[in-house]
């Protein structure tokens, strides 16, 4: 057989098999129409078979994706207007609800999507004031909008991932005000704190002065206890040394009174000559 001949069958063979197969990637989300209508919406990844014209694929991607909103403005329950900056992670949830409503085209489901965040942010904005949707809610109000939108966007095929406002702008008239509003309030919740801090700073100091006391009087009471034991002890060890030896105790007690009374070059010390001061001193009698 000729080569160009076997060439030909191959390249026909392998038409033929690319004319009935199709391959679902595990990105993808794909559904099996015949003659426009769906037959098969939930594939598996993997190698399928199709009839050639009657059969007709469409796949989708079934990855997180991104509707980034132009900024749009808002106006607040002050009805002063906030230019709002915010995008929308989104997949497809049900490939044969999407297909049915957007013809599966991506475009088309932003645009129902943006319509449905757009509405659902207008609504929230106006219950607000401009310094509630700068300041404090902004989590609040995304999480409310990613609950509404996912309710709407079941009737599309889609599930709403997350919803984020990356940037609020303030018209000029009222950026400086609100500024001062909000410096305001952290003032107050500064003071507020430091109120707070110098009313435990002074119960802290209340307390402690009280243990001082307590410890302080509790020291002295043991110490004068301690004092009045070791004066008793002293006094009995004089009394029963003054017991075994009246002579020598007097001796000695004379002897500390010396040292104590001319502990000084300078000391004068005027008494009578017969003074029983330096009867140790005199000469002593013979027994």
């Amino acid at each position: 057989m000729n080569i160009k001949v076997i060439v030909g069958i191959l390249v026909a063979a392998l038409i033929v098999i690319y004319s009935f197969t199709y391959q679902v990637d595990e990105r993808e989300k794909a559904i099996k129409l015949r003659f426009g209508e769906i037959i098969e919406s939930k594939m598996e990844p993997g190698l399928h078979f199709k009839i050639p014209v009657m059969n007709t694929i469409g796949k989708y991607d079934a990855r997180i994706l991104t509707l980034d909103v132009p900024p749009t403005e808002f106006p607040t329950s002050e009805k002063k207007y906030v230019k709002v900056d915010f995008f929308a992670k989104w997949r497809i949830n049900d490939v044969e609800i999407y297909y049915k409503a957007t013809g599966g085209q991506e475009s088309r489901a932003n645009q129902r999507l943006e319509l449905i965040l757009v509405d659902g942010l207008k609504n929230e904005f106006g219950t607000r004031t401009i310094q509630e949707v700068v300041s404090g809610e902004r989590l609040e109000i995304m999480n409310v909008i990613q609950l509404q939108s996912n309710e709407e966007a079941k009737n599309f095929g889609i599930e709403v991932v997350d919803v984020r406002v990356s940037k609020i702008d303030l018209p000029d008239d009222v950026s400086e005000s609100v500024f001062n509003r909000m410096r305001a309030e952290r003032d107050r919740v500064a003071k507020d704190f430091r109120a707070r801090g110098r009313e435990k700073a002074e119960v802290i100091r209340a307390t402690a002065d009280k243990e001082r006391t307590v410890i302080l009087a509790n020291a002295y009471n043991e110490s004068e206890q301690t004092r009045g034991d070791g004066d008793a002890k002293s006094a009995e060890i004089y009394a029963n040394a003054y017991q075994k030896d009246e002579e020598f105790y007097s001796f000695t007690r004379s002897l500390k009174a010396y040292i104590n009374t001319f502990n000084s070059s300078n000391d004068i010390l005027i008494m009578k000559p017969d003074s029983e001061f330096f009867r140790y001193f005199k000469k002593s009698k013979p027994n």
